[in-house]
């Protein structure tokens, strides 16, 4: 999935909603959620109606689970597509006093605040499939210390997909995998040396990719300069970030490893130029896995494409949460549907867990129910790479900023590397403080 941050609108729609919690008489302090009875998950729901609310693209995502769930307890879940920006457009909905049952959003400490968990969402700790959870998934949905999303899907991972055709002709073998972020620009210099392919294929175009190459870059930020960060006692601004922007820029770009177009260049792009051999390595996330997975057969993929983890000084991934990893449940004063939403969460990832990922080709969240066979190599080494993996800033930072947007700045000469910076500061520091986050 894409991954973007919320937008300015939507920091209106957080002191909306805050106003919306405060007027609301079946909100108040999601704790008192404590002592809720165990759930049958196939328990007889005969005439209730649940309403459950995805994006655009994802909505056919839950089809699956919502079948076999009204097949087994007589309910009704009906999906509801909230127009793009999804992200923007579901805190308009909430501020304006709708509300779902249930609704996809993504489980980080960056996206969930702008929901009002405390305010609108059931708490899920102590569920009978939270303790089923691998350990990173078990890390996302949490706001402090308290869990507000079930975790249906793994966090996307980020890494190097790579044309295996290229590297045979650059000579580039698996013991030249690189294990730091130089050594990954390296290979990019080996492949336009030694091929008529580019090192890399950048979507300037579609924007919203540009951040991984930086991402990849803040892999050695420890975790107090995060919480650090999240405090108002560390800045954007840090020479690391600025330093990863710059070599972004300088090693990268203008040293000639993207393609001639970078600037213009698309999400489907990568893929088409990765699978022709036109680039030899795209650095993005799981989405593009799916993307290769629409068009091409396992054994297509396993042919001609590999994947490596890369972080700035490990062979290690990064995982990236988003809106299909989340399910919340909300609040909505009526016992019944609340106490449905809850079962229906227990159903998917208990009774029906195996056939829904069976069904949508994807990898498990719980250690002791198989991935599916037959996915592709791509996608198994991705799983392989998921507990060791590190969090993008969408996992470790309260805000996640619109740094795409002022790297396409920076690829069009709008922005210099410190200016990108700055930029993603001011917009941090102005959310986080609209947030009411402690320091700002």
């Amino acid at each position: 999935m894409k991954k973007r941050a919320l937008p300015a609108l939507a920091l209106i729609c957080v002191c909306a909603l805050a106003a919306t919690a405060c007027s609301d008489p079946t909100a108040g302090d999601a704790g008192s959620d404590a002592g809720k009875s165990a759930v049958n998950p196939t328990a007889r729901l005969d005439g209730v109606k649940l309403t459950m609310w995805t994006a655009q693209n994802t909505v056919n995502a839950p089809k699956q689970v919502i079948e076999a769930f009204e097949k087994a307890t007589g309910a009704t879940v009906q999906a509801q597509a909230i127009p793009d920006l999804y992200e923007q457009n579901v805190p308009t909905k909430l501020a304006s006093g709708d509300r779902p049952d249930l609704m996809f959003w993504q489980p980080s400490i960056s996206t969930l605040p702008f929901i009002q968990p405390k305010q609108n969402l059931l708490t899920l700790d102590g569920e009978p499939w939270e303790s089923r959870l691998g350990d990173t998934e078990k890390s996302l949905g949490m706001i402090d210390g308290k869990r507000y999303a079930a975790i249906v899907t793994s966090p996307a991972m980020l890494g190097v997909y790579y044309n295996k055709d290229v590297f045979r002709q650059a000579g580039i073998t698996e013991k030249d995998f690189p294990r730091s972020y130089d050594e990954l620009l390296a290979l990019g210099h080996k492949v336009v040396d030694d091929t008529d392919a580019a090192g890399f294929y950048e979507a300037g175009g579609d924007k919203w990719p540009l951040q991984w190459q930086m991402q990849v870059q803040l892999t050695d930020l420890d975790q107090r300069w995060w919480d650090g960060l999240n405090r108002n006692k560390e800045k954007w601004t840090d020479p690391a970030v600025v330093g990863a922007i710059k070599k972004y820029k300088e090693k990268l770009l203008d040293a000639g490893l993207a393609q001639k177009n970078h600037r213009t260049g698309t999400f489907t792009g990568q893929a088409d130029a990765l699978w022709k051999g036109e680039a030899g390595m795209v650095l993005n996330v799981t989405s593009f896995q799916s993307q290769l997975q629409a068009k091409y057969s396992t054994a297509e993929i396993d042919r001609k494409i590999g994947w490596f983890p890369v972080a700035n000084s490990s062979a290690t991934g990064l995982y990236s949460p988003d809106q299909t990893n989340g399910v919340v449940a909300f609040r909505t004063g009526d016992e019944k549907r609340q106490n449905a939403a809850r079962q229906f969460l227990a159903f998917w990832l208990g009774p029906d867990y195996a056939d829904y990922i069976k069904a949508m080709k994807i990898p498990s969240v719980q250690p002791s129910v198989p991935t599916p066979d037959g996915l592709p190599r791509t996608a198994e080494d991705q799983v392989a790479a998921l507990p060791k993996a590190i969090g993008v800033f969408q996992a470790k930072a309260i805000v996640a900023p619109d740094t795409h947007l002022y790297l396409a700045d920076m690829i069009f000469d709008k922005k210099s590397p410190r200016q990108v910076a700055q930029a993603i500061q001011d917009q941090f520091a102005q959310v986080a403080k609209a947030q009411g986050a402690p320091g700002f």
